[in-house]
């Protein structure tokens, strides 16, 4: 799962980064409500934590804003403004959570887990299934030919990106922008690597190679 962090307060925002990678999130992190806009814009997590203090614009107009271009990701709202009108004020304006400072860690990490619950009952199906593979998002499960097998996280996370777009090729920058933080130093074959592993578990023609541009899985 990936969350886009947006909180001017840069040490409670390295201290969140750190707890929630520890749990197995990828985060990201701005500071400004029309970087957060932009990002979401063009690359849109899965999760969104919104503090409403920001520099260039109120939290309440960013959501709003997020809100009217049809975004429809979950958003929880990580606010010191913790009377009950701005709660309301908040879930008016389109929040799916509002948390009040100073919080707990594992409050946050609870709401996170439920924020998660809910895309996964929102969607459709829980099941990807191409050819031999079957990917159960709800409980993280890979079963090959009726036989669950054991991934890692991030064999899993790169599994489930390449399956949910199968039939559209994905770059290596794309691939890489699921599965880590920006600025968060990896080796260079560190995603062949990954797909060796993957290719040795699921077999070696399920994901294909477009060379020069990156990796797609056939739709059938």
């Amino acid at each position: 799962m990936q969350i886009l962090l947006v909180e001017d307060d840069l040490l409670l925002a390295d201290g969140l980064k750190y707890a929630l990678k520890h749990d197995g999130i990828i985060v990201n992190h701005v500071s400004k409500g029309k970087e957060a806009i932009h990002v979401i814009s063009d690359f849109p997590p899965d999760i969104v934590i919104l503090d409403l203090g920001l520099p260039d614009m109120d939290g309440l107009d960013v959501l709003a804003q997020l809100r009217k271009n049809k975004v429809t990701i979950p958003i929880l709202v990580l606010t010191a403004r913790g009377c009950v009108e701005d709660k309301v004020s908040g879930l008016d304006a389109g929040a799916d959570d509002y948390l009040a400072k100073p919080f707990d860690m594992t409050e946050l990490l609870a709401r996170i887990r439920v924020l998660e619950r809910r895309i996964s009952t929102t969607t459709s199906s829980n099941e990807i299934k191409i050819g031999p593979v079957s990917l159960d998002t709800k409980n993280m499960q890979v079963i090959l030919d009726g036989n669950s097998i054991v991934l890692s996280k991030t064999e899993y996370m790169l599994l489930k990106v390449l399956m949910q777009n199968a039939g559209r090729i994905q770059t290596r920058d794309n691939l890489e922008s699921r599965l880590y933080s920006w600025g968060e130093e990896i080796s260079s074959n560190v995603l062949e690597v990954h797909i060796h592993h993957l290719r040795k578990k699921i077999g070696s023609e399920f994901i294909k190679t477009i060379r020069g541009v990156g990796y797609t899985v056939n739709s059938a």
